[in-house]
């Protein structure tokens, strides 16, 4: 999650929870969102942050503040702590510079101390850590405080990344829209959410028969399939595999295992390997699971890009 440009989300909130092994936020969906206070750093009673441009954000609101809001913009989840001083005057700056971004994206602050399941899903291991969350997944972080001049780089390339897919900001004066859900999704993502991955596959499999042009169901059975399929490896399949690099359905089940725990250029190298060393049915196979996989993905992402390429030399 370390670069802009990551592959949008599935529709499905569901899929993309499942799918996003380390950084899970599904857990703090569905809760009450009752505001915090607002934080006052000026000592006068007057709240420092721009209204709308920074908001304080804990378990309680994290849905409605940084899920939510982050399918309009980007929102950048400022993971510190007032009792740290480097992460308060790191705040300061952000502060800032969201005031003069003009709502092209949010500044969610999270004090680790008050809310640290929040840092814990981010995986945090030092503050303060930056996470640019959109369409509700994170799209990139860095840890430590960084010059302004770096932050104003690192923005504009979050910015780049979601051109397009995004909604964009809600004025003022904008009227909310509400979204018409689609009965036979909620039906696949009910049960994709209770854990039944076969009836949410057959749900998905439905809306695919119907339109067999419906990109959201398509990727969604692909990603359901891949859920289910991974569900069943051996936990010990990776060091298995490394320990017998001839037998192919261990190479399958490591870089499966590989995938799920969001290391796909792992599981890339390990396939286009086992591609390059093969010949016959073998090589045909591990050729067609690495396609499968490449299909869990945007096509343009660039870690696809690169292994199509060394696919390429691979096979010829």
């Amino acid at each position: 999650m370390t670069r802009p440009g990551s592959r949008p989300p599935a529709r499905s909130s569901a899929v993309a929870a499942a799918m996003s092994g380390a950084v899970d936020l599904s857990a703090f969906k569905e809760r009450a969102t009752a505001p915090p206070p607002p934080r006052n750093t000026s000592g006068d009673g007057a709240v420092s942050a721009v209204s709308g441009a920074v908001i304080e954000v804990t378990e309680e609101n994290f849905e409605s503040e940084v899920l939510l809001k982050s399918s309009q913009v980007p929102v950048i989840v400022n993971i510190g702590g007032r009792a740290y001083e480097p992460s308060v005057v790191f705040t300061e700056v952000l502060e800032s510079l969201a005031a003069r971004a003009g709502g092209k994206w949010i500044l969610a602050n999270v004090d680790v101390d008050v809310s640290p399941r929040i840092a814990q899903a981010f995986g945090v291991q030092s503050v303060p850590t930056v996470v640019a969350v959109a369409a509700g997944q994170p799209l990139a972080d860095f840890q430590g405080a960084q010059p302004e001049a770096q932050l104003s780089q690192w923005f504009d390339a979050v910015l780049q990344a979601v051109e397009g897919k995004l909604s964009g900001p809600v004025s003022d004066g904008d009227e909310p829209v509400e979204e018409v859900e689609d009965p036979r999704f909620v039906a696949a993502e009910t049960a994709l959410d209770e854990g039944d991955l076969d009836a949410a596959i057959a749900a998905y499999q439905m809306i695919l028969d119907a339109e067999p042009n419906n990109a959201e169901a398509k990727s969604a059975v692909r990603q359901v399939k891949f859920m289910a399929r991974v569900q069943g490896v051996d936990p010990e399949s990776i060091a298995a595999a490394d320990a017998d690099p001839s037998n192919l359905e261990l190479q399958f089940a490591a870089a499966d295992l590989e995938m799920f725990a969001q290391q796909p250029e792992a599981a890339f190298a390990r396939l286009i390997s086992v591609v390059s060393r093969t010949a016959g049915d073998d090589k045909a196979a591990a050729r067609t699971r690495l396609l499968e996989l490449f299909e869990l993905f945007d096509p343009a992402e660039p870690i696809v890009i690169a292994a199509r390429r060394k696919l390429a030399s691979a096979l010829y």
